[in-house]
């Protein structure tokens, strides 16, 4: 991508990030609580799937390394 393609991403983006600030700052109280709601709650289900994805990959590694051992305890005999 050229520079002038890169120009107007970066304005674009600018651009809604200003007009995101000037949607909240004229947000209700209860909408804004709304939205932190929403952000808190989304962020609570990414940290629980994290832990999830985390403890399932432990619980494979676990199993691996057991199969592992297994098998040279087996081979060794």
């Amino acid at each position: 991508m050229n520079n002038k393609g890169k120009g107007l991403l970066a304005l674009l983006g600018i651009g809604a990030g200003a007009f995101a600030f000037w949607k909240y700052k004229n947000m209700t109280p209860a909408e804004k609580q709304n939205l932190k709601n929403k952000v808190n709650n989304t962020g609570q289900r990414i940290k629980e799937t994290a832990q999830d994805v985390e403890a399932s990959i432990s619980d494979k590694y676990d199993k691996l390394k057991n199969s592992t051992k297994q098998e040279i305890n087996d081979i060794t005999r």
